[in-house]
């Protein structure tokens, strides 16, 4: 007999980076300023990405376009790979994302992309950690995500190939 189950998780909203533990401020400030020097000329649309690993660094990313869409990259895979290979074995702690569009305000929380959750998963499953997702627009609300696995749920993981 088929049982249906519910699948819930909790965000936790702020209202001002000012309701935000210091370091997770400044974490999403460094995201807003990465996040101009985004290249993305086809879409207008730019985020940057800060990641706060245990040992203190903060490492940026922000989204790189190309004229073959495919071949652009995510800023929350640009700086999580950056981290991966400059500090490799260094948990990340926290991943704070911004997004902001030349055409219109963003005014709410931009979440990562697909491929984004799969690779933030892989890190958290390999560290057997959550990492903690911050994530705002140019102006409006912060939703905060203790985990991945909030977002992404029923991830697919190595487990699946043994």
């Amino acid at each position: 007999m088929a049982v249906k189950k519910k699948i819930t998780f909790e965000i936790t909203v702020f209202n001002d980076l000012k309701e935000l533990e210091s370091t997770e401020a400044e974490l999403l400030n460094r995201a807003v300023a990465v996040r101009e020097n985004a290249y993305a000329p086809y879409s207008d649309f730019k985020v940057g990405a800060a990641v706060l690993l245990e040992n203190g660094e903060i490492v940026t990313g922000n989204n790189q376009e190309n004229a073959s869409y495919p071949s652009g990259l995510c800023a929350e895979r640009v700086a999580i790979f950056y981290a991966g290979a400059k500090f490799p074995g260094v948990q990340i702690k926290t991943i704070a994302i911004s997004a902001a569009s030349a055409n219109h305000k963003v005014d709410s929380p931009a979440a990562p992309c697909g491929n984004c959750r799969q690779s933030i998963s892989e890190y958290e499953f390999k560290q057997k950690k959550p990492i903690k997702l911050l994530l705002m627009g140019e102006v409006g609300d912060i939703i905060q995500c203790n985990s991945i696995a909030d977002i992404l749920p029923l991830g697919f993981n190595s487990t699946f190939l043994k």
